[in-house]
């Protein structure tokens, strides 16, 4: 009996020290938690202004590039139109991105 028990014990050993080496189990937070974490992700990513006035300059480059001032100002415009549409798209997957990760456990608190 002795000698069955003095054969088992590394395995037994093996097994107990491998309980502390496990993940913990991930829960996934409720979804008003997850909603402030995404906010705030996607608060911390950037201003609106920031992607209107970056597609104002590039538009009005390639306005000037192009023509005359009345292309540079028309381009501004356009530039402005279409960064604040790209810049709200990429907040928008930003918030997303952020709120499924934290409701699959992938965020810790």
């Amino acid at each position: 009996m002795s000698r069955v028990l003095l054969e088992s014990t590394p395995v037994l050993i093996v097994l107990a020290l491998s309980l502390f080496f496990l993940p913990e189990p991930v829960f996934a937070q409720s979804p008003a938690d997850c909603q402030a974490y995404a906010k705030r992700v996607e608060m911390d990513s950037g201003s609106m202004l920031g992607g209107v006035a970056r597609g104002a300059a590039r538009g009005a480059v390639f306005g000037a590039i192009i023509g005359d001032s009345k292309h540079a100002k028309r381009g501004a415009a356009l530039g402005a139109a279409v960064g604040g549409v790209r810049r709200g798209a990429a907040r928008s997957a930003t918030y997303k991105r952020a709120y499924d990760d934290c409701m699959a456990g992938r965020v810790k608190w």
